[in-house]
């Protein structure tokens, strides 16, 4: 596959990243630009943080930047780093270094200064990510990144084992940068990506958490697992166990992770790839319940009873794990315990579905609703062909959960037409848990179409019952 990419960048540096290089250069040091805004500009894509490298000890940057009148953070400046603000932007700028051993594959133990980009450039991760770019000297390129975004390959910089070895986390990033720009892995790189792997287990969680995040939000998380196989088990370790098994089914064409990747490709298609990030992981993690939970008829059927419950826990241990957002773990919890929860074309079981949704996780129903249906359409066409009626189906649901949307749907407590202290009133007792429980009958009643949500019929609902046990 090959890609349009610019002789030269789309189009010049923003000036307040100008502006900066003049002060630099002004004062007799050298400087570039560097890092994603030349990767992006060569693409002819806008991106807005820019970072610069120069000669200039960070020291003597900050010095000449604020006697031009620029405010400057000290940001980071064991590893020559500084952050200057420009035209309220800010922009990050870091001496030219090379680093020493990274003894816990993840962190330099030393870093030292040197003045030529050429050794700066070398130091970095990936091809397409060791380039820079100056407004008068052009573009610099010695390990031909521009030719990687031609060919559509993420390549890394010298011997890729080294880079890996230095930093475990590119492994991940490698994956991620593949998936974001829809490219491939050169295949040296590949091959270092599977060797290197394992070296994840140093890595902090949270890192994970953070780029995992990344090639889920790329929409290509269905990609990474069939290509990129070893590296997203050794970033999810359980999820190796979904790697090759088979579910003994006629209602599965495929294992639990190649069944899991279809639906992954699915929730893309099905929502336009505008997926929320929550419905990307519980697709992701939807089946990880399966392989604890197979059972095996006496006939040779496999059956994963339970397995929606099992891997609500586990996913939501897995997301703590990865340090990903309370609100979000909680919905992904939801949509994996509720996958395969039964669902009919009628108005009654819709309500009881947005019901067990709300209690699972309070204000978030509705959205919720809308992302099962396309958890369950999109578990449903990448089984075998004969499942794909029940996407069908699904459609019809859509329109009713729509229809309750439109309307207002009553699924709380508080969304009844009348009060606790109506129901005091009404029945003469005084506050206590009895009335909570009559509340709750009369929300049960309206969800399941017995009585309207409007004041007279409730009311009248609430005499009834007194006069019943009375």
């Amino acid at each position: 596959m090959t890609r349009r990419v610019f002789q030269d960048v789309a189009y010049e540096p923003p000036t307040y990243a100008v502006r900066v290089l003049q002060v630099l250069e002004g004062a007799g040091y050298e400087a570039w630009i560097v890092g994603g805004w030349v990767r992006d500009a060569l693409l002819g894509a806008p991106c807005h943080d820019v970072d610069i490298t120069t000669s200039a000890l960070w020291q003597d940057g900050a010095r000449v930047l604020r006697e031009a009148g620029l405010k400057v953070h000290e940001t980071g400046t064991a590893h020559g780093t500084i952050t200057v603000v420009s035209d309220g932007h800010a922009v990050e700028i870091t001496t030219y270094r090379v680093e020493g051993a990274y003894t816990d594959h993840r962190h330099p133990d030393a870093v030292e200064f040197v003045r030529n980009v050429q050794d700066d450039l070398a130091r970095r991760d990936f091809t397409i990510n060791a380039m820079a770019y100056h407004p008068t000297r052009g573009l610099l390129d010695p390990y031909d990144g521009r030719g990687d975004l031609v060919r559509g390959v993420v390549r890394a910089v010298g011997d890729p084992r080294e880079r890996f070895a230095e930093d475990a986390l590119r492994v991940l990033r490698a994956v991620r940068f593949a998936c974001r720009m829809g490219f491939e892995v050169e295949e040296e790189t590949h091959r270092a990506l599977v060797e290197m792997a394992p070296g994840l287990e140093d890595i902090a969680q949270e890192r994970i958490g953070q780029e995992m995040s990344g090639i889920l939000q790329s929409g290509r998380i269905g990609w990474a697992l069939m290509h990129e196989t070893d590296v997203i088990c050794a970033a999810i370790p359980e999820i190796s166990d979904m790697r090759g098994f088979d579910q003994l089914s006629s209602w599965h064409a495929y294992d639990v992770l190649e069944h899991t990747a279809h639906v992954c490709n699915a929730i893309e298609a099905f929502t336009a790839g505008v997926a929320s990030l929550r419905l990307r992981w519980a697709a992701l993690l939807h089946d990880i319940g399966k392989p604890a939970t197979l059972s095996i008829d006496e006939h040779g059927v496999g059956h994963f009873y339970g397995h929606p419950v099992l891997g609500a826990i586990m996913a939501e241990r897995i997301m703590k794990r990865l340090g990903l957002p309370g609100d979000m773990v909680r919905g992904s919890r939801a949509l994996v315990h509720y996958h395969d929860h039964i669902i009919r074309p009628t108005q009654r079981s819709m309500r009881r579905t947005l019901s067990i949704l709300e209690e699972a996780f309070p204000g978030k129903a509705m959205p919720l609703a809308h992302e099962l249906m396309d958890l369950k359409r999109a578990d449903a066409v990448s089984k075998v062909p004969k499942c794909a009626w029940y996407a069908v189906e699904l459609d019809e649901m859509d329109r009713i959960l729509t229809a309750e949307e439109r309307r207002g749907t009553t699924i709380r407590v508080s969304d009844l037409a009348i009060g606790g202290n109506d129901v005091i009133e009404i029945l003469g007792i005084e506050p206590g848990p009895m009335v909570g429980m009559v509340l709750s009958q009369l929300l049960q009643a309206v969800i399941d179409g017995e009585i309207e949500n409007t004041r007279d019929d409730l009311i009248t609902e609430v005499m009834r019952s007194a006069l019943e046990i009375g």
